[in-house]
């Protein structure tokens, strides 16, 4: 334990016990961890290839209660298969293989993985036998999820085969004495039954792992890790209003007080009304806020780029040069906090395995503007409190720290902007009708009481015209793409199955209403394969 001091306080900084999972790059890992961290145990997601003397304290030490080897495109036995440090497997703590990792348990210790002459893909029934993994489970015939190519032919020495399926014999293994068991089936997804009791089986009955962690204890660390960076130093904060930046400046400002500076950029692409909401709200609030009208600025920097990618980047650049000019006027600022949350990161530069080679890539889905646009130069030292929290988490932060429900539930919004639901270049107009056309959407849908039943609704603009008749006249104008979506945690979502009588409602607003607008269409496409947002 690590004593540090600030002033008169004095801090104890321990490091949180957690479950180790190991990515080899699973579409699922990210459900692993919010399954795992649902049972108020704390886990963190590291690369398959971690440097074990990156992780060896904490082995050794006991920090790491348990370990989860993810699922995986690859082959165990393709040349380029992925390996993780032999002596993380040989370590004596509770080893839990999901898939790919459930065979390279059976290739470690001596077992033998096939291909199969038939892939198994989507809901199998599982037959188990008695197992402390399948406890308080009272059916011993159940629907999980497959997706393997390959699959386990002989358990390794020690091993028992406690589950099948029709395509695959041994479809679960286990170690007891060990405490090492692996399945070949995914219990992190939804469609699997049972699943979310066989992780709680292996995470608190069989790994033991500490059940401390909670928003409070969460809150506590953070503040002590933050004192503990800052010192004495000054922090500025990229406020957006948003829920993820307002609970960071909470957060901060119950941490550093004054030192904490909130500096609110508005840079021309805000949705209606809400950068009055702001100013109000933390202009009422012991807040160190310092608004910009940074609109000219941002929207010349984007003039004629329609690239999104270029876009997005434009932007992250330009909110840092933005806070160079302001800083001076504040004197000498040394951090820069940012309410990067772990989708954020893990969509920026989670690990890719690229399926023809085997390879790990970097293979960014999209770029945010607080992750990957940040110049290489940035004067300013990056903290980021909250980027090992979901959405669904920073929500619970939120509660804890006291911020109004009108801003805790506020749908989630991208710090670009309607600068990228404007498809193509960025223009002062194209912005006005996508504006007004979201504004409508969200009246529209707290009228109908329809706002918490959803995770995210959005309008773009779309950068082509089409046909239509108003007023007895031709008209040759743009759509407006409507999108809803469902989620918990914007890893994955579904399409919103919003009444009809709403959609009518707020297509004969938006055309009604919104100068430029002709066609109302609607977005029925799920994540994956589509993103939640359109750029």
């Amino acid at each position: 334990m690590e004593t540090l001091s600030k002033g008169n306080q004095t801090m104890q900084q321990t490091k949180q016990a957690k479950i180790l999972i190991l990515d080899f790059g699973s579409q699922y890992t990210e459900l692993i961890t919010k399954r795992i961290r649902k049972l108020k145990v704390y886990s963190e997601v590291h690369s398959f290839d971690i440097d074990y003397a990156e992780i060896e304290e904490d082995l050794k030490s006991g920090i790491i209660e348990g370990i989860v080897l993810s699922g995986g495109p690859n082959s165990i036995y393709d040349a380029e298969a992925l390996m993780c440090d032999q002596r993380i497997l040989q370590s004596g703590l509770p080893i839990l293989g999901i898939c790919y990792g459930m065979q390279l348990i059976a290739k470690e210790f001596g077992g033998v993985v096939e291909a199969s002459t038939e892939r198994e893909y989507g809901k199998s029934s599982l037959q188990t036998k008695d197992s402390n993994l399948f406890n308080n489970i009272e059916a011993n015939e159940f629907t999980v999820w497959m997706s393997h190519g390959d699959h386990v032919t002989k358990v390794p020495e020690g091993f028992e085969a406690i589950a099948s399926t029709n395509n695959a014999p041994i479809a679960a293994m286990a170690n007891p004495e060990k405490k090492i068991y692996a399945l070949q089936f995914h219990p992190e997804v939804n469609h699997t039954e049972n699943g979310g009791d066989i992780i709680n089986n292996f995470i608190i009955n069989i790994a033991k792992a500490s059940t401390n962690w909670n928003m409070t204890s969460f809150i506590d660390q953070e503040i002590n890790k933050i004192r503990a960076r800052v010192a004495d130093k000054k922090v500025l904060l990229a406020l957006s209003g948003g829920v993820d930046s307002s609970t960071l400046a909470l957060l901060l400002e119950k941490a550093i007080g004054k030192q904490l500076y909130c500096m609110y950029i508005d840079h021309g692409m805000m949705r209606k009304g809400e950068t009055d909401e702001v100013k109000a709200f933390f202009g009422s609030h012991n807040v160190n806020m310092i608004y910009i009208d940074a609109k000219d600025r941002f929207l010349g920097k984007l003039a004629g780029v329609d690239d999104p990618e270029a876009k997005r980047k434009i932007i992250g650049k330009e909110f840092i040069e933005t806070f160079r000019d302001e800083c001076a006027k504040l004197g000498d600022i040394k951090f820069l906090a940012q309410g990067t949350l772990y989708s954020d990161l893990i969509e920026s530069s989670g690990v890719r395995i690229d399926p023809k080679t085997g390879k790990k890539i970097a293979a960014v889905i999209k770029s945010h503007h607080n992750v990957g646009g940040l110049p290489e130069d940035m004067p300013f030292k990056l903290i980021e409190p909250i980027n090992t929290l979901f959405k669904d988490e920073v929500r619970e932060l939120a509660l804890e720290l006291g911020l109004p429900d009108k801003i805790r539930l506020r749908h989630p919004f991208p710090g670009p902007g309607l600068g990228i639901r404007v498809l193509g270049a960025v223009t002062e107009e194209k912005l006005r009708m996508v504006r007004e056309a979201d504004f409508i959407m969200r009246e529209e849908l707290s009228k109908a009481g329809l706002y918490d039943s959803v995770w995210q609704i959005l309008t773009v603009l779309l950068p082509v015209k089409s046909v239509g008749v108003m007023g007895d006249k031709r008209s040759y104008a743009h759509p407006i793409v409507l999108r809803a979506v469902s989620s918990t945690d914007a890893m994955t979502a579904d399409w919103s199955r919003l009444p009809y009588d709403y959609l009518a409602t707020i297509s004969t607003r938006i055309i009604n209403e919104v100068d430029g607008v002709n066609r109302v269409v609607y977005d029925i496409t799920s994540k994956p394969p589509g993103t939640i947002e359109w750029e």
